[in-house]
């Protein structure tokens, strides 16, 4: 299979290093500056908790490629860009592996391939130009972005699934993204704020602001038609903190380096989607407010 991945930071060498370590498919990694140049001069290193030392095509142009899939791992904010660039190209499908809501309408708006939704729970964090570190196994679960079943997801399943990516192919992806939304909602602004690992959110008093995030996207979710208890997204949640306890956030690692977080797509999401139910959110409504105030701070709005 010929596979674009659209963003390669950590997350997206992370799936790129895997897909292209057991040379089964043509990778092209497309990222920045200076990663791509020490991809293509020495390659791409992943280490940690998944071991690869690859040498994929990498640049820094993504538009006018061609392939069978584009693998989209690009924040939130650059949803919009990379689907421009993307369409220039032709594709068979697009696969979004990123953080929060929204990007699979944004993808399916511009692109004439078939979009597909998509979760990924591997921990990764980008060490320097042409390395990259899992720091936690997980796995990626896909399917149609609408639901239901899906031939061409199950065949990118097994594309996944023979390189050693732990996949599932589900026929339930709105419900997959409204739960890992709860889960995000919980960890990732609270961690980034307060600039602790996500099994901070577990203990008190970090567990009541996480839980009470968590508990408002799932009840939002139920007002959008999605069955997701509280209970059910509590416990997603917890699962995932205590899973990865030693990790640092995807927010927490922007915030740190001082970069634009996807905190809109995330709890700005549930406030603008409790906004339509009639819904009151004040938990997600505060944590959007207090990030967007460290991004303007710096100039990111």
């Amino acid at each position: 299979m010929e596979v674009v991945v659209f963003g390669a930071g950590s997350l997206g060498s992370l799936v790129g290093a895997v897909l292209a370590r057991e040379s089964i498919h043509d990778i092209t990694l497309v990222g920045r500056q200076p990663h791509v140049e020490a991809i293509r001069e020495t390659g791409l290193r992943l280490e940690g908790e998944l071991e690869a030392h690859v040498q994929p095509r990498a640049t820094t142009d993504g538009r006018d490629l061609e392939g069978d899939l584009a693998v989209v791992t690009v924040k939130a904010s650059d949803t919009a860009v990379a689907a421009e660039a993307l369409a220039t190209g032709s594709f068979d499908a697009a696969l979004s592996l990123q953080n929060g809501m929204g990007n699979e309408e944004t993808l399916a708006e511009t692109l004439e391939a078939t979009v597909l939704a998509g979760t990924a729970s591997y921990g990764a964090i980008y060490r320097q130009p042409g390395v990259v570190t899992c720091t936690g196994l997980g796995e990626i679960v896909l399917g149609a972005r609408d639901g239901g079943s899906s031939a061409l997801a199950e065949r990118v399943g097994e594309a996944f699934t023979a390189t050693g990516l732990e996949t599932i192919v589900v026929d339930d992806m709105p419900r997959r993204l409204w739960e890992k939304l709860a889960v995000n909602a919980g960890i990732n602004p609270v961690t980034a704020l307060a600039d602790v690992d996500n099994g901070a959110v577990l203990e008190a008093p970090t567990a009541e602001i996480a839980r009470a995030a968590t508990r408002e996207t799932a009840r939002v979710a139920r007002a959008c038609g999605i069955s997701l208890s509280d209970q059910e997204a509590l416990a997603a949640m917890e699962t995932v903190a205590a899973e990865t306890a030693a990790n640092t956030s995807s927010m927490r690692q922007d915030v740190r380096a001082g970069r634009r977080t996807e905190i809109d797509a995330i709890n700005g999401y549930v406030v603008t989607r409790a906004a339509e139910t009639g819904l009151e959110v004040p938990t997600n409504r505060l944590l959007r407010a207090l990030v967007r105030t460290w991004e303007r701070g710096l100039g990111h709005r």
